[in-house]
C-alpha cells in the first residue's frame, strides 16, 4: 500500500480542567511524530501484515528524526525534504476530563508544500492501494498532486481510498470542489462531522448513504459509536465500538483507518474490517499521540 499525506510534528499538551487565560494552566507536554497520513501508514504497517510505503514532504529541520520513526513503525518512508518551510507542527490541546477531547491549532509547513514534481508514476509500482491524506486537498500544490496520482491510479488499475480529515478545512474548501476533487476515489472514510459536513444531514447514517451514492464504498468513523459501512445508498453495516479508557484521542481516526485499510488488502470484508478498526480505535485513545509505537510506550 502507498499512502500519500502529511508527515507532522504534534506538540501534545494535556491539560486538567479548562486552559486560564493570561497566566499558568499545568499539563504534561510531549513532542511525538504525527500527521494524519503518517499516522495511518503506522497503524497499517504495525498490522504486520502488509508493506506500507509513505510519501511526505519534512523540513530539513526533522527529516532523519522522522524517517527513524516511520521505519521504526515499519513504514518505508519516501520523504522529500522542503528546502524553505520546516515540517509541519500541530499544537494537540487535550482536555484531560473522561472524554480527553482534543484541539488543534496547526501550522501546515512543508506537508501541504507536496506538489506533482514529487510525484512519480513508479511510485505505484506493485502498489494494491493508494490512500491518499484529505489535507492534501487543503493547499493548491497538493490539489494538483491528488490529481495527478488520481489519474496514475486509474490507468494503472489501483483502487483509491481517501480521509476528507478536517471538517474545519473542508468548510473553507468548500463540498462542491471537494466533491469534485475526490472524483474516481472508490473508498471515502469520514468522521460523523465531515460527513453530515459532505451532505448537510444531520444523522451520520444517512450522511453516510448519502455519500455513497457517489463515491463505491463509504465507511463512517464515528468514534464511541463505533462505524457505519454504507454502499449504493444504504447502510449495510453498523460496526459497535469497542470498550475503552480514553487517555488521548488524537489519531484514534488515523488508527482506524490504517488498520481498516490493511485489513482489507488482505481480503477481509469491509464490515470484517471496521471491527477491526474499532478495535485499532479503542487501542489508540488509550496511549498518548497518533502512532502506535507512542501507545506502546504509554507516554
Amino acid at each position: 500500500m502507498l499512502v500519500v499525506g502529511d508527515v507532522i510534528t504534534d506538540v501534545v499538551a494535556r491539560h486538567q480542567g479548562p486552559l486560564t487565560p493570561g497566566t499558568d494552566t499545568v499539563a504534561t507536554i510531549r513532542t511525538v511524530p504525527g500527521g494524519a497520513g503518517a499516522n495511518v501508514a503506522c497503524w497499517a504497517a504495525h498490522q504486520g501484515r502488509c508493506e506500507v510505503r509513505l510519501v511526505g514532504r519534512v523540513g530539513a529541520d526533522s527529516v532523519a528524526w522522522h524517517e527513524r520513526e516511520l521505519v521504526a513503525c515499519g513504514v518505508r518512508p519516501a520523504l522529500v525534504v522542503d528546502p524553505r518551510a520546516p515540517t509541519g507542527t500541530v499544537i494537540c490541546l487535550v482536555d484531560g476530563d473522561a472524554a480527553a477531547e482534543r484541539t488543534f491549532l496547526t501550522d501546515s509547513g512543508a506537508s501541504l508544500r507536496l506538489a506533482p514534481e514529487d510525484w512519480s508514476d513508479t511510485l505505484l509500482d506493485g502498489v494494491a492501494r493508494l490512500h491518499l491524506s484529505g489535507y492534501l486537498l487543503f493547499s493548491e500544490p497538493s490539489r494538483a498532486l491528488v490529481t495527478v496520482a488520481l489519474a496514475a491510479a486509474r490507468a494503472r488499475g489501483v483502487p483509491v481510498s481517501l480521509d476528507p480529515a478536517s471538517a474545519g478545512f473542508l468548510v473553507a474548501l468548500g463540498v462542491d470542489r471537494f466533491l469534485a476533487l475526490v472524483e474516481g476515489v472508490d473508498l471515502l472514510l469520514p468522521s460523523r462531522d465531515e460527513a453530515c459536513l459532505l451532505t448537510g444531514l444531520p444523522e451520520a447514517a444517512d450522511a453516510a448513504a448519502e455519500l455513497s451514492r457517489h463515491i463505491p464504498l463509504v465507511v463512517a468513523k464515528q468514534g464511541a459509536e463505533g462505524a457505519l459501512v454504507a454502499r449504493s445508498g444504504t447502510v449495510v453495516a453498523r460496526v459497535p465500538a469497542v470498550a475503552a479508557t480514553p487517555r488521548d484521542t488524537t489519531g484514534a481516526g488515523d488508527a482506524f483507518t490504517g488498520t481498516f485499510l490493511a485489513a482489507l488488502l488482505m481480503g477481509a470484508t469491509p464490515e470484517e474490517a471496521a471491527a477491526e478498526g474499532c478495535r485499532a480505535g479503542a487501542v489508540a485513545v488509550e496511549g498518548v499521540g497518533g502512532r502506535p509505537s507512542e501507545v506502546r510506550r504509554r507516554g
